[in-house]
């Protein structure tokens, strides 16, 4: 009975061991190995030497910037992954003699900070042996090679030079020429009917259904149909729209108050819905139509007038 006592109590031993190794061995597995690594310990004055930063882990990691103290980075790589470690590699160099630790670097991996170990590095100076060194005379002093700032005050003098002459010559001779080509329209001292025609000539000179310029000629054509209707009328009919100028229209007929005909408001609405469809739509019509457009144009323009208002005469006049 001692025995299997003794026997139980060394398997419960055994056991405990085993469990303790394989929590360690998943523990070492599981914390990453952070290292910090140079090529040499020894450098001169500006000799240059590699760092290299690995860590045994691909996700969730972050190297910050370097951080040293009497050496200077010279460049640095970026992060490569080779068999699951992250590798980052810098260039260092050092312009003063001395011993120089490379501090602890902090690692994050997963949100926990993991430190690298310090290392040293040894700056000497390099000697100069001055026997073997070739003496030459001494040079005269060499002028530097111009630049740009050498004769920046005088570019920017000439430059400001040039647009005072050319705001001169604009103001004072082109922007006089051109007022002097540039007429009053006649047409606005004429009438209504004799107005519309002289636009519309001008229009018509102007080629833009001809030159692609559809909705350019639209709106400068109903714009002279509207003007006209807005003058001869005493209307407001260029700040109305379509509907609104056609409504309008069709109770002045319907009280008596203009001369027109149904044909003259249908040519109107057909010619202001297709201007509106070239204007909004995106519509682009066919020559024919307008061509149509334009003699449409002209006849609502001749066909459309105020209803002339009769006088009442006196009975004294009647008398006579």
């Amino acid at each position: 009975m001692n025995k299997f006592v003794l026997r139980t109590i060394i398997m419960k031993k055994q056991l405990f061991y085993i469990l303790l190794l394989i929590s360690t061995v998943s523990y070492a597995q599981q914390t990453p190995v952070v290292k910090a690594e140079i090529d040499t310990t020894n450098i001169r004055i500006g000799e240059q030497f590699n760092l290299k930063i690995s860590v045994e882990e691909i996700q969730n990691v972050i190297i910050p910037k370097l951080q040293l103290n009497g050496l200077e980075v010279v460049d640095s790589t970026k992060i490569d992954t080779v068999k699951n470690t992250l590798i980052k590699k810098y260039i260092l160099t050092g312009f003063d003699s001395g011993a120089y630790y490379i501090p602890q670097q902090q690692i994050f991996v997963k949100n926990q900070a993991y430190l690298t170990d310090s290392l040293l590095v040894n700056v000497a100076t390099v000697a100069i042996d001055t026997t073997k060194v070739k003496k030459f005379p001494i040079k005269s002093i060499k002028s530097e090679p111009y630049t740009f700032d050498d004769f920046k005050v005088y570019i920017y003098i000439i430059l400001a030079a040039l647009a005072i002459i050319g705001f001169w010559i604009y103001w004072f001779v082109i922007r006089k020429r051109k007022e002097e080509e540039e007429e009053t329209p006649t047409y606005k001292a004429l009438p209504p009917y004799d107005e519309a025609i002289y636009r519309l000539n001008e229009l018509d000179e102007k080629q833009l259904w001809q030159n692609n310029q559809i909705k350019e000629y639209y709106s400068e054509l109903t714009e002279i149909v509207r003007g006209y209707i807005e003058r001869e009328l005493s209307v407001p009919a260029l700040e109305k729209t379509t509907d609104e100028i056609l409504d309008m229209l069709k109770d002045f007929k319907k009280s008596d108050t203009i001369l027109t005909s149904q044909e003259t408001i249908d040519k109107l609405n057909s010619l202001l819905r297709e201007a509106d469809l070239v204007k909004f739509a995106k519509s682009k019509p066919l020559a024919p139509e307008i061509e149509e457009d334009r003699k449409d144009a002209e006849y609502i323009v001749a066909n459309l007038k105020p209803k002339p208002i009769v006088e009442e005469k006196d009975d004294a006049d009647e008398l006579e």
